[in-house]
């Protein structure tokens, strides 16, 4: 009788010891999570984490977030490993149906499928949400499915990264991430009319669904720090400020959801690879060249001069020099002069807000000026910032104003 209760406290031991210790997938998928900013997308406003309904606003029609919880009736519960891993690298729902690519796969076909496992245990493990989403509305002919097949074939190139070997560890670690579970590209991208990236070089380009511009990281002209040292492009990715630049609008959440979570490694790695990409053009100054500015214009910029020293010279200084570390430079600041006025005009309109983060907690921000300055008002004091203190860029009218207002 002992020998048969020795015998089967050892075979009970011994499928213990055999079961896996989920507990540190699930924390690596949990961090995993944090860098592709999940719940970002799947989480709605006022909403459960990771329960979707989210609305995307696009000129294809609106997407809603699905519901990624656990839960098996309305969520993916009833999901294997094989069945995520579909999603994300083949751009495909559990049931063959093939996913538009408002659902970043295009980037995401790049993860490793360690990396996509450890996600799915996470997500598995939170718990379930009944929550049932209303179905994406998509106009015609873009719900037309075949149209979507033909499209993959044209633009969808499935596959791993692959790393470097003529680069560093670091720098390809920063690759996959800013390639891949980043999906940085998803937003720092020129779209053609099907909506498919034109480029994996991050150039800019108006973010899908937004009246935002997320400016080009490949060029020096735009948001290019290949003159910047390490440790400052890893200040900006972490905290959303530093003496150079401020983060705001849908890059200030994306700091605050997602990159001020990131290990150090891995920050340095993004790091590394970001500056990597605009080291050679480092120094270099826009080309472009302005006629001199006729008397009129300049009686016309004075107008936007008169209402920049009443309502941001006290922060932004009567030289447009900023406060470093608090307030932006206004004066050579690259973000003001980018061909695209569009975030300029959004941060006066909406004002601006650097993200909160444990580096930066309690972060200066610009109040909205919407409902003090009418359209033309707004019109005159975003060209006056465009133009004085030695910037030149392109003026900037009350239409534009009225096209950049709507959108996240």
């Amino acid at each position: 009788m002992a020998s048969l209760l020795f015998l089967s406290i050892t075979q009970a031991t011994c499928a213990i010891a055999e079961e896996p210790d989920r507990s540190v997938e699930v924390q690596h998928g949990a961090y995993l999570a944090r860098v592709g900013n999940c719940m970002g997308c799947h989480t709605t406003k006022g909403g459960q984490p990771f329960a979707g309904g989210r609305r995307l606003s696009t000129s294809f029609g609106i997407f809603v977030t699905p519901n990624i919880t656990s839960d098996k009736e309305t969520g993916i519960g009833l999901w294997s490993q094989q069945d995520f891993w579909q999603a994300l690298h083949q751009g495909k729902s559990r049931d063959g149906r093939l996913l538009y690519p408002a659902f970043p796969y295009t980037e995401y076909t790049k993860v490793t499928r360690q990396d996509a496992n450890a996600i799915f245990v996470y997500l598995q493990s939170i718990p379930p949400v009944s929550q049932s989403n209303p179905p994406n509305d998509i106009f015609f002919p873009y719900n037309f499915k075949p149209l979507l097949a033909i499209w993959r074939v044209m633009y969808f190139r499935e596959g791993v990264y692959e790393p470097d070997q003529s680069k560093s560890d670091a720098w390809n670690r920063g690759a996959y991430l800013v390639q891949g579970l980043g999906h940085c590209n998803a937003c720092h991208t020129t779209r053609n009319v099907f909506g498919a990236s034109q480029d994996v070089t991050l150039t800019g380009g108006k973010i899908m669904g937004t009246n935002w511009y997320a400016p080009s990281l490949s060029s020096y002209q735009e948001a290019g720090i290949g003159g910047w040292s390490i440790e400052e492009i890893v200040e900006l990715l972490a905290t959303g400020i530093t003496k150079r630049a401020v983060a705001s609008g849908p890059m200030a959440t994306v700091i605050r959801q997602s990159l001020q979570y990131l290990s150090q490694d891995d920050i340095n790695g993004m790091a590394i690879y970001l500056k990597a990409l605009t080291e050679n053009e480092a120094g270099k100054v826009p080309g472009v060249r302005f006629s001199v500015m006729s008397g009129s214009l300049q009686r016309h910029l004075d107008f936007g001069g008169k209402l920049y020293e009443k309502h941001c010279q006290t922060c932004h200084g009567a030289d447009g020099e900023g406060a470093p570390g608090i307030y932006p430079a206004l004066a050579g600041n690259r973000g003001v002069l980018m061909s695209s006025p569009l975030n300029t005009i959004r941060s006066v309109l909406n004002g601006g807000y650097p993200p909160t983060t444990a580096g930066n907690p309690r972060p200066y921000g610009m109040p909205p000026f919407q409902q003090i300055l009418h359209d033309e008002e707004v019109a005159l004091v975003v060209s006056y910032i465009r133009n004085a203190w030695g910037n030149r860029s392109s003026l900037v009218t009350a239409v534009d104003v009225d096209r950049s207002k709507g959108g996240d």
